[in-house]
């Protein structure tokens, strides 16, 4: 017998996480099943834990499941195989033939496997919490027991495409000034390391007093020099011990909300988590989730620490018959537009399809604030480049003309 640590699905729609003594995975999950609690996952339990061993252990950036896109495509064309009339065994030993890599052929065939072997598709589809959430998982179980899994499947793929659409429009803004940013390093770099080296003799032979911004520069240059690998390597294992540390609940809720607090930044970051929430939330509503169940797939999908204490109070009032509006309004985390639809919605009981239109409006306002951060990012950016290489330029003419000066006179 060995232990195993597991994460579940609990009937209230909650995460259960333990440890559970037994011969094997597969037995974890069996059990869990006989619970009536819906598995994700089963690991080897591992004694100890600091965060040394969550540094040493951490993903930075391996893939461990699909894409966001394989799996928007993989859902929409199930829901395309399953619109004309073909059973899902069918349409997933045909998505299995025409997988576009192994990936996908794999998580597919496990798909089919799990369904073959009498599970429903969304506990099939838990089974592989890396590429599908639990987002996902309520969104098809809520499908199946409406009988309408088809065009759920097809709502799912509307969502993911419209998140996909939003975080492609972050990051397409942000390439330029990002860009822009490191030419600008670079060429002050450049210049400090190779370009003011070579006058240091000549003024070194000439014996005459340097301005101060000179000697400022040519001991900047050769500090950069001679430690810069060893900062860049300093800044990488602080990077890393930053990203281990903000693994844990503490640090990670006060970092996000100080982001939030950022000018400008922070406003950008409300709109983002704003649309996440609203958009999650409305889909899960319209399709027939239930609130409580709803609000438990939403904090997991919000991505902020600061986001998540303030979904939970609000479930916890919710439980107790309470609404969303007023506990989200005192977290002041969503803008007032959020919390204004929400409660028109409660009152309305159009809860679901309000928090759809409250994503639109959110989505639409995180494109412009980034539009508008951009135009703020790129000039900025250029001036103090501009600032930096010219004030380097007329240190080094100042040192020259002072140079000429002594030699005329």
């Amino acid at each position: 017998m060995a232990a195993f640590r597991y994460t579940a699905i609990g009937p209230d729609g909650h995460i259960q996480r333990g440890v559970m003594d037994a011969g094997s995975e597969h037995e974890v999950i069996r059990r869990l099943q006989r619970q009536g609690v819906t598995p994700m996952r089963a690991d080897p339990a591992q004694a100890g834990g600091s965060w040394f061993r969550d540094l040493v252990h951490a993903d930075f950036g391996a893939r461990r499941g699909l894409r966001k896109q394989e799996i928007a495509e993989l859902i929409r064309e199930m829901a395309t195989m399953l619109g004309a009339g073909q059973d899902l065994d069918r349409s997933l030993r045909y998505m299995q033939e025409t997988a576009p890599n192994q990936r996908v052929g794999r998580v597919v065939t496990a798909l089919r496997d799990a369904v073959r072997d009498g599970s429903p598709l969304s506990v099939a589809m838990a089974h592989d919490p890396r590429s599908f959430s639990r987002m996902h998982v309520g969104l098809v179980r809520a499908g199946e027991a409406g009988g309408n899994l088809a065009p759920t499947l097809a709502r799912v793929a509307d969502l993911l495409d419209r998140q996909r659409s939003l975080a492609a429009t972050i990051t397409s803004a942000l390439i330029y000034p990002a860009l822009l940013l490191v030419v600008a390093i670079g060429s002050v770099t450049l210049l400090l390391t190779e370009v003011l080296p070579q006058f240091v003799p000549m003024f070194e032979q000439a014996g005459a007093p340097l301005p101060a911004s000179t000697r400022f520069l040519i001991d900047l240059g050769r500090f950069v020099s001679t430690y810069g690998l060893v900062m860049l390597l300093g800044a990488l294992v602080l990077l890393l011990v930053a990203r281990a540390a903000l693994r844990r609940p503490a640090p990670r809720l006060m970092m996000d909300r100080l982001l939030l607090r950022l000018p400008l930044i922070g406003g950008m970051l409300r709109e983002v988590l704003a649309a996440r929430f609203t958009r999650v939330l409305g889909t899960l509503l319209t399709n027939g989730v239930a609130l409580i169940p709803a609000l438990g797939v939403v904090r997991d999908a919000l991505g902020s620490a600061a986001a998540v204490a303030a979904v939970e109070r609000a479930t916890t009032i919710a439980r107790g018959g309470g609404g969303l509006a007023q506990p989200l309004a005192e977290a002041r985390i969503f803008p007032p537009r959020t919390i204004h639809l929400i409660r028109l919605g409660e009152e309305n009981a159009q809860l679901g399809p309000m928090a759809i239109r409250a994503a639109e409006i959110h989505e639409e306002r995180t494109r412009l604030a980034m539009q508008r951060l951009v135009a703020l990012l790129v000039p900025a950016i250029t001036i103090v480049m501009g600032i930096a290489v010219g004030g380097i330029v007329a240190s080094l003419m100042e040192a020259m003309l002072s140079l000429n000066n002594l030699a005329s006179g």
